[in-house]
């Protein structure tokens, strides 16, 4: 069938004709010339124009140096011959849709090839496109013919789709690696607040909405997030270097294009912002023209791993003049670099004067000639030799350790394509490979833009990002780095200053997340790191310190021996028992004075001795409780007080009972003599005995931790145990001193002459009174103070037992003791 191609062909920058003939596709130009159609007449090929971009022609030159490179090896391809067409793309689309139909069907206007015209191109594989844009542009026409594409410089996430791109590889990471890569970066020197700027491209959309979602979940938030691309009016580059000028956030991380770079750097170069740390994805942190604006100086970003190919730099510097001339490309190139023309009649207004053959590559120093930072360079070299090994896998046998290939097969750009997905080799130490995507394992370099002492911005390798590591381990960078302005301390780019421990943040309404105010911990609780979100409750032994960002254990309280309260109460029980002794020898020593004997003696010294034992079961309350000084306290005092009121009760019984018995016929006191005295106390006290034993086999009082009542420390107390034991314990005292007092009271007027009944009758409305008052006391008292109102209790109802009753007759005894006498007594009568 003939086959009639449509429009003019495009002519390529370097060809040579091979047995196989691989295509490569560069931008070597930035734009495309602007062709303004008339319709009169067929409109010519579009064409470059613009600065030559040095960099992209050494890619060019470079994969010219692999093909010669393998067509001398013995080992690869051994007897065949690989061809090559080069084309620039002029980072255009358009242009690169041209090349793509091109390379498909070679670019004779007249072939014929059985019955489809699509099918009849030669070229089996190609190297590029620089650009992800175009990239994806050709790859829908090349999927058609099944023809790989081998990008050393695409990186591009979105052309890891294999429904969509299924003959696309590349020798370059993925810029989802490069995303997360960066955003690592980010979070390991605390940045949380940056800006960010993108190419209007498939590279910068895709690799920015990449980095945006990584940054989200470590927790960076973003100011603004602009786009532009370098063909935009000037009018919309101007806003977005406003944007970054007028910005708060001083980190800007950039996933852009060189192209675009460049024209956002020359557009803040005219009013220099303040200073700025910039982040730069690999497209454009080692252009060697971008790393000329200082204002940048401190840079970081990932690059492309740092490389060695032997023999490139003499390659690129052995430039003949007839090679010059007969490319169209290296004569500009050689043009541009020396200023003057290779023709003989010079352009007054480009050149100043003719070149004159003495002009030596050697001495320049330009993006073509450097070859000490060889990245993205070492990605075009590897994806030539992929291509090779495809070929050489298609067309070559292996046996008894030598390669035969046969030139004459009839190779299709789906076999090589089949091929390309096995490929694994190694060159120059550079393994190369493809996962099921056409990705090949990521390892980035972090370079830093390092101002030297020649005052010379030079490229720095600070670390590296594996991501073949274990999960953690796959960053790593060094502390020589240079920050914005050449400092040595990390910048700070927060929204908000980090809360100290012992604060909180709270979010500030309508902002993200890092921008927060920090409020203090409330009473109790603590936040012991950095930007807590929240404070939490210390354990319920534990409390804050006054920073609050601690918790230590509560201060332990409880009524000691060195506390001046309970010295006083101490001292005040030791002095009533001593008292009640004193009290005791006095009576001891009178003991046949009328005084002592009409009191009944017996009962007087059973008082004195319970209130001894009263007095002295205060001090069980003081000092820190134990499981036997709880039960102690408690029962101790209740059977020596119930002890003491049912002596007070047989001193009252008895006042009544010795007035019945003065009356005629009355034998009642034979009912109420010693022996039943003896027993009524022992029966009162004895009942009192069971409901505290009762009580201690059933719940006992146990010492225990009073965190409750005081927040910030610790009570350590008696719990009761059972309180219906406590209250039946001194509901039982209240009711003998209740029923002892309404026996007083009814005494009070009988005829006595040491008037004892009215004495009992003080004593037992002083004892009602202090316990009275003592209830809600004990009930309200916190902490400690609950013992020292127990306390108090005690010591006052005691002391008033024994002053009350026993007072008056010591001063008798001793003051006047005329009175203790039977004369006395009989004259009174």
């Amino acid at each position: 069938m003939k086959c009639l191609l449509q429009g003019k062909p495009r002519s390529s920058a370097f060809s040579k004709d091979g047995d196989f003939i691989i295509g490569g596709v560069f931008s070597i130009h930035y734009n495309p010339y602007t062709v303004v159609y008339n319709y009169t007449a067929e409109p010519e090929s579009s064409r470059c124009t613009g600065s030559l971009i040095p960099r992209e022609l050494r890619f060019s030159r470079t994969m010219i140096f692999a093909i010669e490179e393998i067509n001398n090896s013995t080992e690869l391809l051994p007897g065949i011959r690989l061809g090559y067409q080069i084309y620039d793309s002029c980072a255009s689309v358009p242009v690169a849709v041209h090349v793509a139909f091109q390379l498909s069907n070679d670019q004779d206007p007249v072939f014929y090839y059985g019955k489809n015209c699509s099918q009849s191109g030669v070229v089996l594989a190609a190297v590029g496109e620089s650009g992800s844009t175009p990239s994806i542009s050709m790859l829908r026409i090349f999927r058609s013919f099944n023809m790989p594409m081998v990008s050393h410089s695409a990186t591009c996430s979105c052309l890891s789709d294999k429904q969509q791109y299924p003959t696309f590889f590349r020798t370059t990471p993925s810029d989802q690696f490069q995303a997360d890569a960066l955003a690592k970066l980010v979070k390991h020197f605390g940045w949380t607040w940056i800006g960010a700027v993108r190419s209007d491209s498939d590279y910068g959309n895709h690799g920015m909405a990449s980095f945006l979602a990584a940054a989200q979940r470590e927790g960076i938030c973003v100011e603004y997030s602009v786009s532009f691309y370098r063909t935009d009016p000037r009018s919309k580059i101007q806003r977005v270097a406003d944007v970054i000028r007028s910005s708060t956030a001083v980190v800007v991380v950039a996933f852009a294009a060189s192209g675009e770079m460049r024209v956002l750097l020359e557009e803040l170069a005219l009013k220099l912002p303040p200073p700025r740390q910039w982040i730069g994805s690999e497209d454009w942190i080692t252009d060697p023209y971008l790393i000329s604006f200082s204002f940048c100086a401190g840079a970081i970003g990932v690059a492309i791993q740092k490389s060695v190919i032997p023999g490139l730099r003499e390659f690129l510097m052995e430039l003949s003049p007839s090679e010059v001339a007969a490319s169209s490309v290296l004569t500009e190139f050689w043009e541009d670099s020396f200023s003057c023309t290779l023709t003989q009649y010079a352009d007054p207004d480009r050149r100043s004067k003719v070149c004159n053959g003495t002009e030596d590559l050697k001495t320049l120093q330009n993006p073509y000639t450097d070859t000490s930072q060889l990245r993205i360079t070492n990605m075009v070299y590897k994806a030539v030799y992929a291509i090779a090994h495809a070929i050489h896998n298609s067309v070559c046998v292996e046996t008894n350790f030598t390669s035969w290939c046969d030139k004459n097969i009839g190779l299709e750009p789906a076999k090589v394509l089949a091929k390309l997905k096995k490929v694994n080799f190694s060159r120059n130490g550079y393994p190369v490979s493809f996962d099921a995507n056409g990705d090949p394992v990521a390892f980035y370099e972090l370079v830093n833009w390092q101002k030297s002492e020649r005052g010379v911005i030079e490229l720095v390798t600070v670390g590296y990002y594996d991501a073949s590591l274990p999960k953690g381990q796959e960053f790593h960078i060094s502390k020589n780095l240079r920050w914005v302005e050449g400092g040595t301390q990390v910048p700070a780019s927060v929204c908000s200053e980090s809360c100290p421990p012992g604060s909180r943040k709270v979010l500030q309404k309508g902002k993200p997340i890092c921008c927060y105010d920090c409020i203090p911990c409330p009473e109790g609780e603590i936040s012991n790191t950095t930007d807590s979100p929240d404070c939490f409750p210390c354990p319920s032994e534990l409390w804050p310190n006054a920073q609050r960002d601690a918790c230590f254990p509560k201060p332990v309280e409880f009524l000691s021996y060195d506390e001046v309260l309970a010295i006083i109460l101490a001292a005040f029980s030791v002095s009533g028992a001593c008292l009640a002794i004193i009290t005791a020898a006095i009576f001891f020593h009178h003991r046949t004075t009328p005084i002592v004997r009409a009191n009944n003696s017996e009962l007087s010294f059973l008082l004195l001795f319970s209130l001894t034992l009263c007095f002295l079961c205060s001090l069980t309350f003081i000092g820190a409780p134990s499981d036997w000084s709880c039960m102690l306290r408690h029962t101790a005092f209740g059977i020596t007080f119930v002890l003491c009121i049912s002596c007070v009760l047989g001193k009252t019984v008895v006042v009544l009972m010795a007035f019945k018995a003065t009356l005629p016929g009355s034998n009642v006191m034979k009912w109420f003599g010693p022996p039943q005295q003896r027993m009524t106390v022992v029966f009162f006290t004895f009942v009192q005995v069971i409901i505290c034993t009762v009580w201690l086999l059933l719940s006992p009082p146990f010492p225990m931790k009073n965190v409750s009542t005081y927040k910030e420390k610790i009570i350590l107390e008696c719990a009761l145990g059972s309180a219906v034991g406590f209250w039946a314990v001194l509901g039982y005292i209240g009711l003998l001193a209740v029923f002892c007092f309404v026996l007083a009271v009814l005494a009070r007027k009988l005829p006595d002459h040491f008037n004892e009944a009215k004495l009992i009758t003080f004593s037992m409305l002083i004892f009602c009174a202090v316990w009275l008052t003592f209830i809600p006391a004990y009930v309200s008292s916190p902490g400690k103070l609950t013992v020292a109102v127990e306390i108090f209790a005690i010591l006052a109802s005691s002391f008033g037992l024994i002053l009350c009753i026993f007072a008056p007759k010591c001063f008798i005894i001793i003051v006047q003791p005329e009175k203790n006498s039977k004369k006395y007594v009989i004259n009174k009568k």
